[in-house]
């Protein structure tokens, strides 16, 4: 039988003139700068895949591995971007570094993620391609890191490949055990599940990297370039300029993690994988933590007849 979420409670509630229409369950975790549990709704000890939530894990695997990015091409190496014209560019940069071009990425044919840049890159004659997909930066990176090592290129996503064997290394040292499933990602590279009270310790662990470290590095490079992260029209990157010093970062099925400057972290599933409250979900748990701006006073609106009559509220 396939594994199922642990004890989830009920996160958000979709309310359309004045009837509670949805609801949204999952579990939250919010852990200590030592990464100790501070609180949680659900089980926090539930087994999910992090999906993109793991690319600042992969990201400081590969810096210790010795990939030789800063800045912002580092920060597009822990991306999920959203297609525009800067991050392609930055994705070309990585592949010049390691003297490839786009045909060594071997994420798939994908539109841009971002709706907006999808509509014109479709208008500008555009179709699938590898690099528009969201994960490209990774790959490159990936690309860049096996070119230094001297390691495969044409292999680089197979589960015993050495840069996924680093990854792997990294991902059981932060979240002080061995992945609890191995399974494939969107995008074709190895996919770590953990539980997610690990996920959110793993973050925190990133954050508190001293100066001059691999993890000081990216952080820095995520905190500097949040554009690159994800997409100027993004929460994440919203989140970050809001709040000097967070880190954050979401993945696919409704996945969140942020890290505080103090290295305490939270991190968030919403069980049936929609978006829909995710980041009203989360907005919360950073009030809970004494963050205010307002960004976090926002909230998905519910509309009838093209006029809001309703809302995506949270529970707790």
């Amino acid at each position: 039988m396939p594994r199922r979420l642990g004890a989830v409670e009920t996160l958000a509630e979709v309310v359309r003139s004045g009837l509670v229409e949805s609801r949204h369950r999952g579990v939250a975790v919010r852990v200590d700068s030592d990464g100790e549990v501070v609180w949680s709704l659900g089980d926090p000890a539930t087994v999910i895949f992090p999906r993109s939530a793991n690319k600042p894990i992969q990201a400081l695997a590969m810096l210790r591995a010795g990939l030789p990015l800063d800045g912002r091409l580092l920060a597009l190496a822990s991306a999920s971007h959203s297609g525009e014209p800067f991050h392609l560019e930055a994705v070309r940069e990585i592949l010049a570094l390691a003297e490839l071009d786009e045909s060594a990425l071997q994420t798939p044919p994908s539109y841009p993620l971002d709706p907006h840049v999808h509509a014109d890159h479709l208008r500008a004659g555009g179709g699938r391609e590898p690099i528009c997909m969201d994960c490209s930066g990774k790959h490159a990176a990936m690309l860049l890191t096996c070119v230094v090592n001297g390691w495969d290129t044409g292999t680089y996503l197979e589960v015993d490949h050495p840069l996924q064997q680093a990854v792997t290394a990294t991902f059981t040292d932060l979240t002080d055990g061995p992945p609890a499933a191995v399974g494939t990602d969107g995008c074709g590279a190895p996919l770590l599940a953990t539980p997610l009270q690990q996920l959110a310790r793993a973050i925190g662990r990133i954050v508190r990297e001293p100066a001059g470290s691999p993890g000081a590095r990216l952080v820095g490079a995520m905190r500097e370039h949040p554009e690159y992260v994800s997409g100027t029209g993004r929460t994440e990157r919203d989140l970050m300029l809001a709040f000097p010093g967070l880190v954050a970062k979401s993945g696919a099925e409704s996945v969140y993690v942020v890290g505080l400057p103090d290295g305490s972290a939270f991190a968030l599933k919403i069980e049936d994988g929609a978006e829909r409250p995710l980041h009203a979900v989360m907005a919360r748990m950073l009030e809970l933590a004494g963050l205010d701006a307002p960004i976090l006073h926002e909230r998905p609106s519910v509309l009838g007849g093209g006029k809001q009559v309703g809302e995506v509220r949270t529970t707790f």
